[in-house]
Parts: structure tokens; sequence; C-alpha cells
């Protein structure tokens, strides 16, 4: 029988320290290393869900003054014929280049003063300047001037994106009604100690986790588990903080600190995901740190070769076709959209109650071919409730009094039931000496009596003998001896989530393996497997045995992803390469160890988690097709003389915003 183990002290990260969300990328660099942030700070209002981003006009003020001054230059010199004498257009592009590029130039200086000469900023500083040397002033304004322009478009796409995850998990009430001394108080969650009793209005958010004290209470859980239809809690179930209390005045126990709240575990995964970096982001990062050197030498190569080759050679051509290479060839496509793509396959799948926890699995998923799946609590609710009671050479009450004593020790749903079942009796019985005994169930001694609770396997390592009839039951068993006697059996039944069939069904559509692992005996396992379709079941599995099927798969050539929920899944969830744990009913141990989690329990989710992966790395993999297919275009009509300075920061512009636009797509994708 499988145990859990009690609420673990979690450091966890107090909420206050959350609202900043993890940068990424170049974007991470420019904030941290140089000084600067991206303009405007994520707004959120809980009240009507909208996200606002500021657009960062203040921030961004010396842009458009240098787009200004463009434009009146180009009127004058386009619309109106005029000719401005070298020096004043000078002077005046001067002042433009100045106040659209100072960012630009003082970030270039500095990471050239850190022996960073090959990025985007020291490729457009050399650039822009060199078309100042050669007199082409107003193309090397607009250079500047739309590159700072994609780039101030950049940062808002990347903030609505991460908006976006915000909203939906960054719901911190700052206050919550305590009740003390039979007054109500309104303090911060962070205030309030365990065991003390809140109270939650209609429409009021549930500030912390408790356990419900009114008799009922419906609430919507949309924020934690992806589901907007309500969910009715009775007394003694869990809340927790982010629900959203319905329709009655009701109350809760306190039953964790305001810093180890689920939903601030949450928004520590959701933070801690952006920092995990997947295979195609490191390849991209390591990619980006080759190509610009390479192209810096191309376009030094493009000014010096010809003249050795060509008859005529021409400075000025040459120079000025390098300078088109070194505008397209900017990175920044790349290095912005990869990371947000992926981000967006987070936020995505937060949305739908799945946490990755990090980018880097999203690729794993797209590889998985088989799903190894637990039993209990996976693909079956674990609400079980005990059918029937058999006694044997002792009374039946006596005998559910001894065993539900020594099965409230254990937090297992198959305890939860016969302790259920059995009623205030418990407190009779006198307890002592309990012990677990993994994967077989529960010793201790009730009322001077050695009580043995389990399954078959408990009794045969003790060398009891028992009824054969109980090897022929089909439903879950509570195998009992008393002083080393067997003693009877207590029968449970479980039931089976409803969208489990579904869910196989769908798998198997994805040309996916499916496979269930249990503790529980093998009959059940067959039972349930048929009804749902399972390719393979395997029962009487110990931890041990269930790490042992994992292993031979994955020796098979199976890219594996496991699902469990219980303490003893946590070692096949480690060794899986994708571990995915079931966050509702699911144990500390194991949600720590997952590589995701499911918050709402439901094993269709699982299908979810495969398609966030696929979509994210389809999005992924066609801004990479985009971006370097237009920048090789553009590179060799650069390289021919054929394309401009204008055509080239209007297509490195034009593809980066394109790819940003296509990666903040996954946000309002369905899966």
């Amino acid at each position: 029988m499988e145990q859990r183990p009690n609420e673990q002290e979690n450091k966890g990260l107090a909420l206050d320290q959350l609202s900043k969300v993890v940068e990424s990328g170049e974007e991470k660099e420019k904030a941290n290393n140089d000084g600067y942030n991206l303009p405007g700070d994520i707004q959120n209002n809980p009240a009507t869900k909208k996200i606002k981003v500021d657009m960062g006009l203040k921030e961004n003020w010396n842009l458009l003054v240098g787009l200004g001054i463009l434009v009146i230059v180009l009127v004058l010199e386009y619309g109106f014929k005029v000719e401005l004498p070298n020096v004043a257009a000078l002077i005046i592009n001067g002042i433009a280049y100045l106040f659209a590029g100072y960012k630009v130039l003082d970030l270039a200086f500095r990471k050239s003063k850190r022996g960073d000469f090959f990025n985007e900023f020291v490729l457009m500083s050399v650039a822009t300047l060199g078309a100042f040397l050669i007199g082409e002033y107003d193309e090397g304004v607009a250079v500047m001037v739309f590159y700072g322009i994609g780039e101030w478009f950049q940062s808002v796409a990347v903030k609505r994106a991460k908006a976006s995850i915000k909203a939906l998990l960054d719901i911190r009430p700052e206050e919550v009604t305590v009740l003390r001394n039979g007054a109500a108080t309104v303090v911060h969650p962070s205030e309030v100690d365990l065991g003390d009793t809140i109270q939650m209005k209609p429409g009021e958010k549930v500030a912390l986790d408790g356990e419900l004290v009114s008799e009922s209470a419906s609430f919507n859980t949309a924020a934690l588990t992806g589901e907007s239809k309500p969910d009715t809690k009775y007394k003694g179930e869990p809340v927790l903080a982010g629900m959203i209390n319905l329709n009655t005045v009701s109350t809760a126990k306190v039953t964790a600190a305001f810093k180890d709240s689920k939903l601030s575990k949450i928004l520590e995964m959701v933070q801690d995901a952006t920092a995990r970096k997947s295979q195609t982001q490191l390849f991209i990062s390591r990619f980006a740190k080759v190509y610009t050197p390479i192209v810096f030498f191309l376009a030094l190569a493009l000014v010096v070769v010809p003249y050795f080759i060509v008859d005529e050679y021409l400075f000025y051509t040459w120079f000025y076709r390098a300078l088109v290479f070194l505008v397209i060839s900017c990175p920044c496509a790349l290095v912005v959209s990869i990371p947000l793509g992926y981000f967006g396959g987070i936020g995505l799948a937060s949305r739908n109650g799945i946490l990755f926890k990090g980018g880097n699995f999203l690729d794993v998923m797209t590889k998985v071919n088989a799903v190894v799946m637990d039993k209990t609590g996976t693909l079956t609710k674990g609400v079980f409730r005990v059918q029937q009671v058999v006694s044997i050479g002792i009374d039946e009450k006596e005998l559910v009094k001894l065993t539900a004593a020594l099965e409230k020790n254990s937090t297992h749903p198959i305890a939860k039931a016969v302790t259920e079942y059995a009623g205030d009796v418990i407190g009779e019985v006198r307890t002592e000496n309990v012990e677990e005994i993994s994967g077989h169930g529960m010793k201790g001694v009730m009322n001077g009596k050695e009580v043995l609770a389990g399954n078959a396997k408990l009794l045969k390592k003790f060398n009891i003998a028992y009824s054969a009839e109980i090897e022929s039951i089909v439903d879950t068993l509570v195998v009992v001896a008393i002083n080393n006697q067997y003693s009877g059996y207590i029968t449970i039944a479980d039931e089976i989530k409803e969208d489990a069939e579904q869910a196989i069904k769908d798998m198997h559509s994805l040309n996916i393996k499916t496979v269930m692992l249990s503790g529980d005996k093998q009959s059940v396992v067959d039972q349930v497997a048929k009804r749902i379709g399972i390719d393979e079941a395997y029962g009487d599995l110990l931890p041990e045995g269930k790490v042992e099927k994992v292993q031979a798969l994955k020796d098979q050539g199976r890219r594996i992803a496991f699902v469990g929920d219980g303490v003893n899944d946590a070692p096949v969830v480690a060794l899986a390469d994708a571990g995915i744990a079931m966050g509702g009913l699911g144990s500390d141990a194991t949600i720590e160890t997952a590589d995701i989690v499911i918050q709402n329990d439901q094993p269709s989710k699982i299908v979810s988690a495969i398609k966030a992966g696929k979509l994210t790395r389809q999005i992924v993999w066609q801004n990479i097709f985009l971006a370097m297919t237009v920048k090789i275009i553009v590179l060799a009509l650069g390289a021919g003389g054929v394309a401009n300075l204008w055509e080239a920061v209007i297509a490195d512009v034009g593809v980066a915003l394109v790819a940003i636009m296509n990666a903040v797509r996954i946000q309002r994708m369905k899966i």
C-alpha cells in the first residue's frame, strides 16, 4: 500500500518577491549587465482580467525625437526637393542619430570594454557610423531609428506575453478576514497563523490554503486547475489560495503559511521554468555567438577581397554593401523570438492547468512515444469506499475498529476509506509502535494486539496463512491479521476518472504506447486496463518493480513519460524522460521530483501537455526558418549590390516583428 509523507517544510518563495518575472536571453543581459530595463511595467487588473502593458512612450521619447527629425529631413529632401548643405545635413542628421542611438552606442561601448565585440549593439553602431562616414546620413539615422523602434515593439510584445502568465497566476489577495476571539479582523495574509480561521465572502479570492470548516462551499478553481466549472467542497476538504468563493460566506482553518501555499509554489514553478532553457534555445544562443563574428569578418572580406579581384574597385560601393550586410545579419529576431516561443508554450500550458518546470520539458514531450501511468489517483479517482467487511474469528465491528486505528496513520486513499467507514470509534483504541512496510501496508499494536493491515504480500512476508478466496476477489482489499492470525478482509472499490478512456484513445491516435503500473493486485489492474484500453498493465508491483518496468521500456529505446501521484512514484518520475505529477492528490515528494505538474488530476491533460510541446516546437521552428530564409536572401542581395540600407533595416525589423507576433500567437491557441 502506498504511503504519503506529512506536509514537508518547503522554503517556498514569498509571494511579494514573485512580481518580477524572470527575464531571458538578450533581454535579461540588457537589464542585468548593462543597467537598462525594457520600458514599462506590467499592470494587471484582477477584477477585469485585462492585460495592460505600458507602451513605454516616456522611456523611448528619444526614438520619437529621432524619428521626427528624420521625417522632416526626408520631407524636405524628397518632398520639397530641398538640398541641404553637407555641413547642415551632417549636423541635423547627427542630432537625430544621437537622440535615436545613444543607448545603443552606450551599450556597444560597455560591451566592447568587456571584450565583447561581436553583438548586435556593436554591429548596429559600426553599420550606422559607417553610413555617416560615406555621407549616407539619413540612411544611417534610419537604420538606428528603425532598429530602436523594432527593439521597442519587441520588448512590448515580450512583456505582453509575460503579462498573460502573470495575469493568470499572480492573483494574490492583499488582505484576508481572520476570525479571532469572536471578532473579524482584516489583515495581510502573511500575518495569519497556522490554525487560524479565515472567512471568505462571495466573490472573494481565498488567500491561504486551508481546510473547509463550513458544511459546503463552491469555488472557481480556474487559476489553479485551468477548469472554469465550479468545484463544490465539503467540510474537512482542502481549499487552496487562488480559488474564488462563489456564492456563500464560508470559513476555513489555515493549514499552510502564506509563503507555503500551493499558489506560491505554482508561481515559483512558473518563474523557475523561464530560467530552464530548451535544447533549441541553447543551440540558438551558441549559434548566435558563432554566427555574429562570422558575419563581421564576411562584411570585412566584402570590403577587402574585391580590391584584389575586381578591375574597377570602388571603396564606397563595397563598403556600402558591407554595411547592408551587417545590418541584415543582426540576430535579434532569433535571440528574442525563440525564448519567447518557449515562454508562450509554458503560458499556454499554465492556462490549461499544466505546469512545465522548464522549456526543455516542452521539447521532451514532443519526443515521448510511451506514457506509463500509475493507477490510483492517476487513472482512477482515488476516492475509495468500503464495499464489504468479512471477519474471521473476531467481531466485525472490532475488526473495523482495530484496522481503522492503524490506518489512520496513513494518508493513502485506501486508508482514508477505512477510517471514514469506521467513524469515531477510532479514538477508543490505544495505538503503539506503528510502522509502514513499503509496498505492503501497515503494522502496529492496537489495544495490546499486534495488527497487520495491507495487501496479501504483507501476510506472506510474515508467513501468515490466509484464505484462498481473496485471490479471486477483484476489488481492492485490505487484508488483516491480528496476533499473527488471519482475521479477515475489507473490500474497497475505486472509480475510474471520467476522461481516462478518452485520454488513452487520444494517446493511441498519437501513436503513443500506454502502460499502467500499480501496486494493486493484478486482477484489479487488468479490470481497469480492459475498461479504458491500456496496452499493457502490470500489478503487484513494489516501488522497485515500477522502476524495473520503466527501465525495461527505456532499454527498448522508448522515450518515457511517467505519470503518478504517490510518494512511491517519485523514483520512477525521476527515472522517466518526463516525469508528470498529479498535483491535486499528489504527494509533495512526487510533485517536487516531477518535471510537469497537472493541477486538476485529469488524465486528458497528459495529451494536452504533449500538444503544448508540439505546438511550441512548431512555432519555434517556423521562426527559425523564417528568420534564416529572409536573412540569407537579403544578405545575398546586399552583397550583390541589389539591396540598400533602407531595405536591409526594413527586412531585419520586419522579420523580427513577424517572428515575435508568431511566438505570441501560442498564447491564444487551444490544446
